[in-house]
């Protein structure tokens, strides 16, 4: 027996930013027998990450990029509609590497099942995702971070950077936000309750940072990368920690590297990449504790969910143009 499954697949690798003709949407037939220990997931939700610009280059990173032909590697959250393994029955919900297709048979490994029905599926591409333990490891083991110290988060409504203030507020530090609009520098403070967010648009934005930050930064949260990342460098602490998490604002173009770096020397700080993968062994451990939190009413879980495989492309530029707030999702 076949079954219509809707595809979305790499042609080309892109230069800056990523135009439509650089994937095909197909229509396939798909085979439903299964072999033994096999499970058919019917997917419904798929996470689109600034990550997915840095598989599209030829260049190997911390994870190697998609193969030209290949379906779109991309987190998933899916329904089991039919299981020849032990560990799955029919009707549970699971997330793993679903890729950006209708559906998908695996063996099982490397989806887990969802069985939760206090916090939205959904959630689980989110905060209670790699989003989440990245910002929860990010800022935590990485960054290091000590009540009462100021920590700074660049796109601070981001799916990462709205989850690594919330829980450094947690923790008893002062956070300051950086994003991107009034709108956005407005929901930061306001509804997520960071002590300030600064619109980096502004023309006094820097001024501004430094009398928030008349002592300097202890930790700097950094997503964004570029002449942020670089002027940032003039306003950290003594022993202050960097953490490179992403550069959103170098993915489409050549990177450019900062020129204040001697300041680390000058603060004996440190700045180091955090990649999250580094930690899964103990994301069980961080996804207790962050679904306490939001059942708790202290961590907000955003999702900003659009509709339809079709609109992969568009959705996709969503993540540079700055036309989302929390974690992007689409909805099959």
């Amino acid at each position: 027996m076949e079954i219509n499954n809707r595809t979305v697949r790499l042609l080309e690798r892109p230069i800056g930013l990523p135009k439509k003709n650089i994937w095909s949407l197909n229509q396939e037939n798909f085979d439903l027998e299964l072999k033994e220990n096999q499970v058919l997931i019917k997917n419904e939700f798929i996470s689109l990450d600034p990550a997915m610009r840095g598989w599209l280059n030829r260049e190997k990173s911390y994870i190697s990029p998609v193969n030209l032909g290949d379906v779109m590697r991309a987190g998933t959250i899916g329904k089991i509609i039919k299981s020849k393994n032990k560990n799955f029955n029919n009707g549970n919900y699971v997330s793993g590497w679903g890729g950006v297709q209708d559906y998908i048979i695996s063996d099982g490994k490397g989806f887990i099942r969802i069985d939760d029905n206090k916090v939205k599926k959904e959630t689980y591409l989110g905060a209670l995702g790699m989003p989440g333990m990245t910002a929860y490891f990010g800022i935590l083991k990485e960054g290091n971070i000590k009540k009462g110290e100021t920590v700074v988060v660049s796109a601070a409504a981001g799916a990462v950077g709205s989850i690594v203030g919330q829980i450094a507020k947690i923790k008893g530090c002062k956070v300051i936000g950086i994003a991107g609009g009034k709108d956005k520098s407005d929901y930061v403070k306001n509804t997520l309750k960071f002590d300030e967010c600064l619109d980096y648009k502004k023309e006094n934005f820097f001024s501004d940072l430094r009398s928030i930050c008349k002592k300097g930064v202890d930790v700097y949260f950094d997503n964004v990368g570029g002449e942020l990342l670089d002027r940032m460098m003039l306003f950290i602490s003594k022993g202050a920690r960097i953490v490179i998490c992403g550069a959103i604002s170098q993915y489409n173009q050549k990177p450019k590297g900062p020129n204040n770096y001697l300041s680390l020397l000058v603060n004996r700080a440190t700045m180091k990449g955090m990649v999250v993968f580094d930690y899964a062994k103990d994301y069980h451990k961080a996804i207790i504790e962050i679904r306490k939190w939001i059942l708790d009413g202290r961590l907000l879980a955003k999702e900003d969910i659009y509709h339809g495989i079709e609109n992969f492309h568009d959705v996709f530029l969503k993540l540079f143009n700055g036309e989302k707030i929390g974690k992007l999702i689409l909805k099959i």
